[in-house]
């Protein structure tokens, strides 16, 4: 944790938790958008425009909300313009680090050793965690964005001028009804497992655990097409598939989501093997990354052994 830029304390899974044990996440800090010709977007100031090779994307491979972007990288064409640094799948006392792992990178632009240094690059009285994603302008040198929703959106638009795309997935005429079910799916699902996981009370957990399987049960029942919204691929459905891939290997166990596994629900199932094979979205999911982060919070898990499969995911990104 970083307090007005000095690194304060060894990182913690849970930060912060409400009077009732619920645990409660960190709201982003940066929220610059790149646009087209470099206007300001929804947030943040303008002067970030779309160029190829300018910015760089930090993600950890094991992070639900880092492979949102990195999706959304893949299916929209964006390798040769934004280049990725991947961190080390195991969080340190110092949070995120760079190197000292198969598929984890170093720091290309400063030979950082955490990413918290970064942080303070962007902002010298930085307060709060170092997270990933983050978006990052080389040639400003400057920290642009670490929300991934924005990042999200930005992928979907920004790059168009300079890489065309026949896909949206943010399309206008869904936009109210993606608005709706993305904070359904945010709320009780993609942060639901975290709070059942990280809940420091019996209520709160409960009450999380009922969340992620009423959300669940609603997705297999509305899953009639190929997607969420029908055959239409939207970021909600990257959404949900970065939790539901996750799920069974991680979430089922270690945060004690285990009333069912995604293999319990067919449609979820087969749509979650629908999108992985989508061209690229195999290359974001790393599963020896996401079990050995995961398996590594040493708050859930003292030993850090590291359970064996589950195999139908095993077997699942072997085809």
């Amino acid at each position: 944790m970083l307090v007005n830029g000095k690194w304060t304390e060894d990182w913690q899974p849970v930060q912060k938790a409400d009077e009732k044990g619920r645990f409660v996440r960190q709201v982003s800090s940066f929220r610059n958008w790149i646009t087209p010709d470099g206007s300001a977007g929804p947030t943040g100031e303008g002067g970030f425009e779309a160029e190829a090779g300018r910015y760089r994307l930090y993600v950890a491979l094991i992070c639900p909300w880092a492979s949102r972007t990195l999706m959304a990288r893949k299916l929209k064409g964006l390798d040769d313009l934004i280049p990725v640094t991947v961190v080390n799948p195991v969080l340190t006392d110092q949070g995120w680090q760079f190197g000292g792992h198969d598929g984890a990178d170093a720091d290309p632009m400063f030979g950082s050793t955490y990413m918290y240094e970064l942080y303070t690059r962007a902002d010298s009285d930085f307060t709060g965690r170092a997270t990933v994603p983050v978006l990052w302008d080389m040639k400003r040198n400057v920290m642009v964005n670490n929300e991934s929703a924005d990042i999200l959106r930005m992928f979907d638009t920004a790059f168009e001028g300079l890489v065309p795309s026949g896909l949206r997935l943010y399309p206008e005429d869904l936009g109210e009804e993606i608005d709706a079910l993305n904070a359904v799916i945010y709320d009780r699902l993609n942060n639901g497992v975290y709070k059942s996981g990280f809940a420091t009370s019996q209520e709160a957990y409960d009450e999380a655990v009922a969340g992620v399987f009423d959300t669940l049960d609603m997705l297999e029942e509305r899953l009639t097409g190929d997607y969420l919204f029908g055959d239409r691929l939207t970021e909600t459905d990257i959404r949900a598939f970065v939790t539901l891939i996750r799920f069974d290997a991680a979430y089922h166990g270690l945060f004690k989501t285990n009333r069912r596994q995604i293999a319990d629900y067919p449609r979820l199932s087969a749509y979650m093997a629908r999108i992985l094979s989508l061209p690229g979205v195999r290359e974001t999911v790393n599963m020896d990354h996401i079990t050995r982060g995961y398996y590594a919070i040493k708050a859930l898990n003292p030993s850090r052994i590291r359970p064996v499969g589950p195999r139908h995911i095993t077997e699942l990104l072997d085809l």
